[in-house]
């Protein structure tokens, strides 16, 4: 239990269904639909889809989605990847003949095919209650009727603003006259409302092969791009087997690679090893221990990393316990390793997550992300659909995994996150956050797990994220942990924006009861009832 002399959040308690995101107005409208009924799935994608509204710079119909199901309280815990693939015709060649040796973040060629609607269409087809159109309703009339800009979501669009300023069709839908709507007031999408409405009434035939598919082709065609409508057509989620990594009695289950989130396992093999008795979540020690992991986890990652139809990613190995304890074997409590080399620059992302638990104790980890704020910066002139640049996770190293094919999945970042024990779901959550996502999964699962904080307390622990050689540290990093981690050889620097945004739900099985936990580094919310 948090220390109440202190500033903080408590916990959210309910008996019913539980809720955890970024924003209010999403928790509000997920929760509404749990009320009405509907099920963790339904609650999700309607969830998903008024972020994709108030939270434009973070998601979008033009992006990504990822999702981990728990049904009914039971295992086996299920994987959905709706991440877009290239489109057939692009090839490293072409882009690398443009005098690129990395993939350009805001070129057309950085735009893969969007995944998130499939997405959604599946889970609902699988596992929901409710129709597509049902769900998107919130969503429809938060885009028409405006919304309130919140702080977190206005701070970032303030520093947006000039990247949207470079595509007439950006400023005119996400701009007010080419700046950042200001914090409290009134922002309405309604192109891209209409575009929902017509989602809603059609399905997603209406994007992947109708007349918004027409204007999204012939929008990235005419900046170059390879995008054709076979390639929109051909889009789909598929669903996969999660991995699964034990620690301490806790298994924990991520996507399998294309996404990272076997780098959270691989942080986790490591840490296995040492014991934190006498050692508090903010101790230098603890810190010091989980960045010299996360940096063989990143070197793993950047590696290895990649869509396994095209590649052969050694899934089993980077998961074996006896390689976690070799690359333990070369920490040093007391001493820095020297430099690791990593293989691909680290990168930002802006994404949004969030956690759902029903009546049924099924469970939801969910994200989706158009990748960097705003995504590529290109947008459709009547639709309002801003397209994700996840083709930026390519490499364009000749021989590479990860090097861009057509018709591929880049490296992803996004994962959802899923604790269980004792064969039973325990606790859904992500923490988004670009490449700090799998040190934030890792961080929040010792956090409960080794120090045995409550569910918020897990989420507001100060972060840090080892980048490029230097540790960035929130400004919530305690001095004495600060000088620790200086007096053992490491770097440090300000992180110029908090790490990542967390939101869980946790099942309370000893009382039938739900437990929820959002964010402070960002506008969120947890509700339950």
């Amino acid at each position: 239990m948090r220390d109440f002399h202190h500033a903080g959040r408590s916990t959210v308690h309910g008996a019913n269904g539980a809720i955890a995101t970024s924003q209010p107005l999403a928790t509000m409208a997920g929760l509404g639909i749990l009320k009405a009924g509907g099920n963790a799935i339904d609650a999700a994608i309607a969830a998903s889809a008024v972020l994709c509204v108030v939270e434009p710079m973070m998601t979008g119909i033009g992006g990504d989605c990822f999702a981990l199901i728990a049904k009914h309280g039971k295992l086996p815990v299920l994987g959905l990847n709706a991440s877009g693939r290239s489109p057939a015709a692009l090839t490293a060649d072409k882009v690398r003949a443009q005098g690129h040796d990395i993939m350009p973040t805001h070129s057309v060629d950085a735009v893969t095919i969007p995944g998130a609607l499939a997405g959604w269409d599946a889970m609902l087809a699988a596992h929901g209650t409710m129709s597509l159109g049902d769900v998107l309703q919130p969503a429809i009339q938060l885009a028409h009727d405006g919304y309130v800009v919140s702080p977190r979501v206005g701070m970032d669009w303030l520093f947006l603003a000039p990247l949207l300023q470079k595509n007439e069709a950006a400023t005119k839908h996400f701009t007010c006259d080419g700046q950042a709507p200001a914090i409290g007031s009134i922002f309405k999408t309604p192109a891209l409302g209409k575009t929902l409405e017509v989602i809603a009434a059609q399905g997603i035939t209406a994007f992947y092969d109708g007349a918004l598919t027409d204007e999204m082709v012939a929008t990235l065609q005419g900046l170059g791009g390879s995008h054709t409508r076979d390639d929109f057509a051909a889009a789909c989620a598929d669903w996969v087997t999660p991995l699964a990594s034990d620690y301490r009695g806790y298994t924990l289950y991520e996507i399998p690679p294309n996404g990272q989130g076997i780098a959270a396992q691989l942080i986790l093999n490591i840490l296995e090893g040492y014991k934190f008795d006498g050692i508090g979540a903010e101790d230098a020690l603890r810190y010091h221990r989980a960045v010299e992991a996360q940096r063989f986890a990143m070197q793993a990652r950047d590696t290895y990393v990649a869509d396994q139809d095209y590649a052969d990613v050694p899934v089993a190995g980077l998961l074996d316990k006896a390689y976690a304890a070799r690359l333990r074997d070369q920490i040093n409590d007391d001493t820095a390793m020297a430099d690791i080399a990593l293989t691909a620059p680290v990168s930002r992302s802006d994404t949004i997550c969030l956690s759902v638990i029903d009546k049924d104790r099924t469970a939801v980890s969910f994200i989706n992300s158009v990748y960097m704020g705003f995504g590529s910066g290109i947008c459709t002139p009547d639709s309002g659909i801003m397209f994700q640049n996840r083709g930026a996770g390519f490499s364009l190293e000749p021989g590479h995994l990860n090097e861009l094919a057509g018709n591929k999945r880049p490296k992803h970042t996004i994962i959802p996150a899923m604790l269980t024990r004792d064969g039973r779901p325990l606790v859904a959550y992500g923490v988004m956050g670009g490449d700090y996502q799998a040190m934030g999964h890792a961080h929040f699962a010792q956090n409960l797990i080794d120090f045995d904080l409550d569910l918020q307390e897990a989420v507001d622990c100060p972060r840090v994220f080892w980048n490029q050689g230097v540790i960035e540290t929130e400004n919530s990093v305690a001095d004495a942990a600060r000088q620790g981690l200086e007096s053992r050889g490491h770097k440090l620097g300000p992180a110029m924006l908090p790490h990542g945004g967390a939101q869980a739900v946790q099942i309370d099985w000893d009382h039938g009861t739900l437990c929820a936990a959002s964010d402070p580094r960002k506008d969120g919310l947890a509700l339950a009832y």
